[in-house]
């Protein structure tokens, strides 16, 4: 189901989506709830961007399998080590599949990767409903009102045996 939000005076999808793709600095608090190959997991996400770099925190129950991804211009980094190119598959063997970090970044904000092909669908409200980019598939099902403007709430994001469902309880805006 998708709420219903008007848009700010004047902001339509494209300029809304330049905006979006050009900001630099904003973050979110949440919940990640994961299936794959019959097991299933939940996390807290805390996602910061700041600068072009992202800090992504993902911690289970109690502070459980806690990690700490970056992505900087250096590259990705876990847990405080170097950035390496072993980043990405040690994730994937921690996670058990290949997170889309660097199309995430964007789907989050209810948007397009701008460097990737992508279909995409979008409400009564003028914000994506659905995105299908580099092999997944990203629905909004909920968006929340943030400083006059509205971001997702609410997505699941799916993909080759995979789902991921994030609940977001706290935005701050993009600037």
């Amino acid at each position: 189901m998708s709420t219903r939000v008007p848009l700010p005076p004047g902001v339509g999808w494209e300029q809304r989506v330049g905006d979006l793709q050009r900001s630099n600095s904003w973050q979110l608090d949440g919940r990640a709830a994961v299936a794959f190959q019959g097991q299933g997991w939940q996390a807290t996400l805390n996602w910061r961007q700041l600068d072009g770099g992202s800090e992504i925190h993902l911690a289970g129950p109690f502070g459980a399998g806690a990690l700490v991804l970056r992505r900087t211009p250096a590259g990705l980094s876990l847990n405080g080590a170097p950035p390496s190119e072993a980043v990405l598959p040690q994730l994937q063997e921690r996670l058990g599949f290949e997170l889309p970090v660097d199309h995430l970044r964007y789907w989050l904000l209810g948007i397009p990767d701008p460097a990737a092909a992508f279909e995409l669908t979008r409400n009564e409200g003028d914000r994506a409903l659905k995105i299908i980019q580099a092999g997944w598939t990203i629905d909004y099902d909920r968006y929340m009102p943030v400083d006059g403007d509205v971001l997702p709430a609410h997505l699941s994001v799916s993909g080759e045996g995979v789902r991921v469902r994030i609940a977001v309880d706290h935005w701050e805006r993009p600037r």
